[in-house]
C-alpha cells in the first residue's frame, strides 16, 4: 500500500509530503520512502496561518483558510507524486495531520467544564475529492477524549523503528518544538518517555524573519547566532518556569512560544546574535534538561537520534553536544528516515494504522487512559 503522509508544523516553514510503501509483516510493518517532497508556504499563507493562531479572529477567515490548506495540500501530494516513480493510480491512502492553529493538551475551566482541546486545519475532503482515496486527519482528539494531552504521537513510529534488545535510544525531532522520544533497551511500549522539552526552531525563526521583514525565514547553520553572546539570565529565567519540572506527559506550542514570547526577547533591546544565540541555547539546555531529569533516571541512553530541521542548524548541534557530554548525537538518516521528512512518514504509518482498525497512540507518551484508534476517515 502507498501512503501518502503530510506534515505542516509549528514552525510554519511550509509542507513536506513522504510517499510510503508499507507492507505488512509478521514482526509488524516494513516501509520504504519511495518519494518526498517539500514546500513552503508563500508569505500570504503563512501570515494566514499566524492571524488564526492562538488569537481573535473572524469564523470567515477560519472556514476559508481550512479549505484552502486542504487544496494546498493535495497540490503538494500531486507534485510529489509527479516527482517519484509512484504511478497517481498506486496512491491509496493519505495520512494528513493538518496544521495546528491552537493547541491545550491539558484540562482548564471553561463554561463549568474542565475542557482540553485541540485545532488542526486543513480539509481533508479537497484532497479524497482529488486523488478519489480515504484521507486520515485530526488524529489528536481521540487522544484526548481517552485523557491524553494529544501530543506527541510520533512515539509510534519512534517505537516500531528505534527500539532495540541491547541498546536504549533517544529519538529527538527539532521541529519548530522540540520533542524526545525514550525507548528503554528491550522494552514494551509501556516503557517509552516522550514529551516536548521545549522550544526548537520556532523562537530562532520568529526572531530572524522579523528582523529581516521576511527576507530570511531561518538562521541557516546557526550563523548569526554563532556571532552573538547568549544571555544567561533570560535561559535561567525561562528554565525556571514551571513546565520544565513538570512531569511527562505534556506537551507545548506556540501558545507558549509564539509573538508574545518573541516580543518579550526583543524588547530587551540586546542584538539579534545575541537573542539568536540566547534561543539557541534555551533550545539545547531545555533538551538536555530533560533529558537528564526524565530519561536517564529511567535508563541509561546509548545513542540520540536528531531530526526536523534543527538537525541542520550546526551551532545548535554544538551546543547540544556540550549539554550533552558523552552521548553519541547522530541523525536518524541511517534508519532510513531522512531529517527532514520523518514527520510526513510518520503520519503514512499513522493513517495506515488507522486504516487498519489498530491504536496507534502510545499512552505511557500522551497520559492517554488506553490505547486508541486515531483519527477520522474521509472517504
Amino acid at each position: 500500500m502507498i501512503v501518502a503522509g503530510i506534515m505542516s508544523g509549528t514552525s510554519l516553514d511550509g509542507i513536506d509530503v513522504a510517499l510510503v510503501q508499507i507492507e505488512e509483516a509478521q514482526a509488524g510493518i516494513r516501509f520504504t520512502l519511495r518519494g518526498s517532497y517539500s514546500e513552503p508556504y508563500a508569505p500570504e499563507v503563512r501570515a494566514a496561518i499566524l492571524g488564526v493562531s492562538d488569537c481573535a479572529t473572524h469564523t470567515g477567515e477560519l472556514a476559508r483558510l481550512h479549505v484552502l490548506l486542504g487544496m494546498l495540500y493535495a497540490d503538494a501530494v500531486e507534485r510529489a507524486l509527479a516527482q517519484s516513480d509512484v504511478g497517481d493510480h498506486q496512491l491509496a491512502l493519505i495520512g494528513c495531520h493538518g496544521q495546528t492553529i491552537y493547541h491545550q493538551g491539558s484540562a482548564a475551566p471553561y463554561l463549568g467544564r474542565p475542557v482540553a482541546c485541540t485545532l488542526q486545519i486543513g480539509e481533508p475532503s479537497a484532497m479524497a475529492e482529488r486523488f478519489g482515496v480515504p484521507v486520515v486527519s485530526d488524529f489528536r482528539p481521540r487522544d484526548m477524549a481517552a485523557g491524553g494531552t494529544g501530543a506527541p504521537l510520533v512515539p509510534y513510529l519512534d517505537y516500531l523503528v528505534f527500539r532495540d534488545e541491547r541498546i536504549s535510544r533517544i529519538a529527538l525531532n527539532i521541529g519548530g518544538i522540540a520533542n524526545l522520544t525514550a525507548v528503554p533497551a528491550g522494552a514494551g511500549p509501556e516503557a517509552v518517555v516522550a514529551f516536548d522539552t521545549g522550544p526548537g526552531n520556532m523562537v530562532m525563526d520568529s526572531l530572524m524573519r522579523r528582523a529581516t521583514n521576511g527576507a530570511e525565514t531561518f538562521d541557516a547553520n546557526g550563523t548569526r547566532a554563532r556571532l552573538g553572546k547568549p544571555i544567561q539570565h533570560i535561559v535561567d529565567a525561562e528554565l525556571a518556569r514551571p513546565y520544565y519540572a513538570m512531569q511527562p506527559p505534556k506537551s507545548a506550542g506556540r501558545e507558549e512560544y509564539g509573538d508574545v514570547f518573541v516580543e518579550r526577547l526583543q524588547a530587551t533591546g540586546a542584538s539579534l546574535e545575541d537573542l539568536l544565540a540566547t534561543a539557541a541555547l534555551l533550545t539545547a539546555r531545555s533538551i538536555a534538561l530533560g533529558v537528564n531529569r526524565f530519561v536517564a533516571p529511567r535508563m541509561i541512553p546509548g545513542e540520540l537520534l536528531v531530526s526536523g530541521g534543527g538537525r541542520h542548524n550546526a551551532y545548535l548541534m554544538e551546543l547540544l553536544a556540550q549539554e550533552l557530554p558523552g552521548l553519541s548525537i547522530e541523525s536518524t538518516d541511517r534508519f532510513h528516515l531522512p531529517v527532514d521528512f520523518k514527520e510526513a512518514i510518520a503520519f503514512a504509518v499513522l493513517a495506515h494504522a488507522t486504516w487498519r482498525g489498530l491504536p496507534s497512540n502510545v499512552p505511557a507518551a500522551t497520559g492517554a487512559r488506553h490505547p486508541a484508534v486515531l483519527g477520522k476517515i474521509t472517504r
